[in-house]
């Protein structure tokens, strides 16, 4: 693969924000002896660097009553070399989605001879599991994990740890293209062999956000959400700093990785606000604002890495009130975060007002906050699902 080198970073406190590098080729070759003269503006990623990344890495996909053919189409993208992590909170009564799920990639992996794990965000092992760790902040009153794609990247994050993997991926499962799915993770390993610091982040720019129109298919370039995000996060970090920036351009991405060390290290948001919590996390704890959140993290740095794939990506369309609730989350954790000033709170009240997601003097809520993974004791956690991985794990056949 070939890629632009980062050209600019930013730094705010301990965090390093790299500018957005380009997917120039997706495959560049074979390995050969390299040449006299060195490219300084594009980084070629052997292969074989790629691989051994990527077999150091959990793939992770939130899902709940996603289209069957969707998810089969997904899990066909995921390199081989990585692990699939499946957390479903599909529905079990009327129709057991979930037993679909678990077919189709009990199947998946018969025919392809690789490994997988499928897990239900509701099954009680699973729960008892967590609470015999000392973790309880995603156990609602019922005693199960609570409803929310946060809380079920949380628990793939877990099981990636206690599975011995180095990296953690997530992939959404409403993706139509596979070949978009399968670049995305190759970025995440290209970003990965960049890094400096083991505390490091992979956050994919979509080319492309193809829309239907009078006049046929139409590229767009931002997302609705995505674009009120990006200003409103960056804004937090222009009047913190004092100087106007434009770095972040990811601010919800739902593509995007972590090295297990960082993905310990953070806490959480719940629901649709996760992703951009990621960054107010990093910011937060390493922002030189705020006590430092981890000594050991913030002399190494935390590094933030954003690429932009050459797939456009399509997805399923869930509607407005969809995509009000993913702003309504994402700037509700913006605007109760700490590092937000007057006018912060201002912009973020006016765009909630004009896009309908709130009335008059009305506030966004502040979303639930869960305190860093690095609490639960793996052992101990994975210890207590051995007698249960039978019931929803897949074993590759022999």
């Amino acid at each position: 693969m070939r890629i632009e080198q980062h050209r600019y970073t930013e730094r705010f406190g301990s965090a390093r924000m790299h500018d957005v590098q380009k997917v120039l080729e997706l495959d560049s070759g074979r390995a050969r002896v390299p040449t006299a003269q060195g490219n300084l503006a594009v980084l070629q990623i052997e292969e074989d660097v790629i691989k051994d990344y990527e077999e150091q890495m959990a793939v992770v996909i939130p899902t709940k009553d996603e289209k069957l053919k969707l998810f089969e189409g997904v899990i066909s993208g995921i390199p081989h070399e990585c692990l699939i992590i499946v957390v479903s909170n599909s529905e079990r009564k009327r129709f057991d989605r979930f037993r679909m799920e678990r077919d189709a990639l009990e199947q998946y992996c018969r025919f392809t001879q690789r490994r997988a794990l499928i897990v239900h965000q509701k099954d009680p092992h699973l729960a008892r599991a967590l609470e015999s760790a000392g973790y309880t902040d995603i156990l609602g009153e019922d005693g199960r994990i609570l409803d929310g794609k946060a809380e079920g990247m949380m628990v793939g994050i877990l099981l990636a740890g206690v599975l011995g993997k180095e990296y953690v991926g997530f992939i959404d499962a409403d993706n139509y293209f596979p070949g978009s799915v399968w670049e995305y993770i190759r970025c995440y390993a290209a970003g990965f062999s960049m890094a400096e610091s083991p505390y490091a982040m992979v956050r994919v720019l979509w080319r492309y956000k193809p829309k239907m129109s009078a006049h046929g298919l139409y590229f767009k370039k931002w997302g609705r959400v995505s674009q009120v995000t990006n200003r409103v996060m960056n804004a937090v970090i222009s009047y913190k700093t004092g100087f106007e920036t434009e770095i972040i351009k990811t601010g919800n991405a739902g593509e995007h990785a972590m090295s297990l060390p960082l993905a310990m290290l953070l806490p959480y948001a719940s629901g649709f606000a996760i992703e951009p919590q990621e960054l107010l996390s990093i910011f937060e704890g390493f922002g030189g604002v705020q006590p430092v959140l981890d000594p050991k993290a913030a002399e190494s740095g935390v590094e933030i890495f954003q690429i932009e794939s050459r797939n456009p990506h399509l997805h399923e369309e869930k509607g407005e009130e969809h995509l009000k609730e993913m702003l309504l989350a994402g700037l509700g954790a913006i605007y109760h975060s700490q590092l937000s000033e007057e006018e912060v709170h201002e912009m973020i009240l006016e765009e909630l007002r004009e896009q309908g997601a709130l009335c008059g003097e009305e506030e966004p809520p502040r979303p639930q906050t869960y305190a860093p993974l690095r609490t639960v004791d793996l052992e101990k956690f994975g210890a207590a699902l051995e007698s249960q991985m039978d019931a929803y794990s897949i074993v590759p056949a022999k």
